[in-house]
């Protein structure tokens, strides 16, 4: 642990010598080194790219239980180490922080190897299956002093930022409603979403989604849920949900379902006027980025367009401040423990039909 703890006084004191050229362009002398863990589709797509893209971030090595493909996939992205299990990069020094994209049953126990080795964490959401699992993280992530954080790249998009600013600025009067929809239609039995001993399903793999962005975006906690969960006969996985959520005094509504036509949605409702977002989760889809609020009689509409926006690139960038002890806002694993305990409660009244405390 002491070559960590020198790694970590190095990193601050040359940071503190950096000239303050702003936020980002600090981050140039000093990146911070990610091994990421498998060779996951969500990985190559967009976190390998993000990474190599951010201001702050060193692509070092790939992990897989097969030697070859993470050699090939190091070798693809110009990563230099290659590593044939995942305790291997764990090990080695040369990795300081660790992403993982494994399946959703995985997250928790690589998540807390990886704390105990003293890495930084980036861990795919749903970090967990059940609220209760997180606990056993923050107390790991306390003791060893390091950054742990779900990937919920939303939370870095500027058109959320956007919209939590004008519903604090009352924008649209009084919020009274929340609508959202997210959909996909995917019926592959070799898919993980599909399977239920890797922790597939719809409210783990989108569900979290309105939930996040609702509360992120107001700043308000849901109290109670009603909901109806249909499941998968063959598959065994939840692929429709509906769900109605209230808070003290909004009230929520959306559905999810990894069996129905594509579709993203989400719309706040207040009594002067609504706000839409185009593209609320996955950023650069169907109308692109952009956000429409419309006053009361719809005779007035103000657009607010975000373009070239890569949020996992934000996100990364934003993790990679937090490590280096930058203030830096981050979705904390208290966070995360807030928003699983309403996934929980969205199982709990799908299996009793009642209405549920959050």
């Amino acid at each position: 642990m002491i070559w960590r703890r020198e790694r970590a006084a190095n990193r601050q004191a040359l940071l503190n010598q950096c000239p303050q050229r702003g936020a980002l362009t600090l981050q140039e002398y000093v990146k911070l080194k990610f091994g990421i863990m498998s060779t996951a589709r969500i990985g190559r797509q967009f976190l390998i790219p993000a990474i190599q893209q951010a201001d702050g971030a060193q692509l070092a090595g790939i992990a897989s239980r097969d030697g070859k493909r993470a050699r090939k996939l190091a070798d693809h992205f110009n990563a230099p180490l290659a590593f044939d299990s995942y305790e291997s990069m764990l090990e080695s020094p040369e990795i300081e922080a660790v992403y993982i994209p494994l399946p959703t049953s995985q997250h928790v126990e690589w998540a807390y190897k990886s704390i105990q080795a003293g890495k930084h964490v980036l861990v795919e959401k749903p970090l967990a299956l059940n609220a209760r699992e997180i606990g056993k993280l923050i107390r790991a992530r306390d003791k060893a002093g390091v950054t742990v954080s779900e990937a919920f790249m939303v939370t870095y998009h500027p058109q959320w930022l956007k919209v939590q600013s004008l519903l604090k600025q009352n924008a649209i009067g009084t919020l009274r409603r929340i609508d959202a929809s997210f959909t996909y239609f995917n019926v592959d039995a070799g898919n993980m979403r599909n399977q239920l001993a890797l922790g597939g399903g719809a409210l783990p793999d989108i569900g979290v989604y309105p939930t996040v962005c609702a509360r992120f975006a107001t700043g308000l906690e849901p109290v109670s849920v009603t909901a109806k969960v249909e499941f998968d006969p063959v598959f065994k996985t939840d692929r429709y949900a509906s769900v109605e959520l209230q808070f003290a005094e909004v009230d929520m509504s959306f559905y999810v379902s990894t069996q129905m036509a594509n579709r993203q949605t989400m719309v706040f409702h207040g009594d002067k006027g609504f706000i839409e977002v185009s593209a609320p989760f996955n950023s650069n889809l169907y109308e692109g980025d952009e956000i429409r609020i419309h006053n009361a009689g719809h005779t007035e509409t103000r657009v607010f367009r975000y373009t070239g926006v890569n949020q996992y690139c934000l996100e990364v960038e934003a993790f990679c401040r937090a490590a280096a002890g930058r203030k830096q806002a981050l979705f904390t694993l208290e966070e995360s423990v807030l928003n699983q305990r309403v996934i929980d409660a969205i199982y709990k009244s799908g299996s009793s039909g009642k209405r549920v405390k959050v």
